[in-house]
């Protein structure tokens, strides 16, 4: 039996040239498209929360948004600050949501990524 990937290991080895039909036969591909747009909102802002991602989501990466929030954390690759702002979907009516910063094993992964892409490049 093969050991499961964690979400940070997912994330390590992530390639960008993945074939159409690999993409076709994985059953979790929509979560894990999703937990690569919080990765790179992650990568990008300073603090996040589920607002910034809602907006930049298709509506059926929604419904895979808090599940993907999960994984990451529990990955390690992102934290909680401890800071709650107002939800703006209009289904939640304004309850308090998470804020969110990457981590420093979220920073040293995507170290890794980087320096593997160069020598790819090269």
């Amino acid at each position: 039996m093969t050991r499961r990937l964690s979400v940070a290991e997912r994330h390590a080895a992530a390639e960008k040239d993945l074939l159409l039909e690999d993409i076709a036969d994985q059953s979790a591909w929509d979560q894990f498209l999703v937990e690569q747009a919080v990765y790179a909102v992650a990568l990008n802002e300073q603090n996040f929360s589920c607002n910034l991602l809602r907006d930049l989501l298709p509506e059926l990466g929604h419904g895979f948004l808090g599940a993907a929030i999960n994984a990451m954390r529990q990955g390690g690759l992102i934290e909680h600050t401890g800071q709650y702002v107002p939800s703006t979907s209009q289904a939640t009516h304004g309850h308090p949501i998470a804020v969110w910063q990457l981590s420093i094993k979220g920073s040293e992964v995507a170290a890794q990524r980087r320096a593997r892409a160069r020598g790819r490049a090269a």
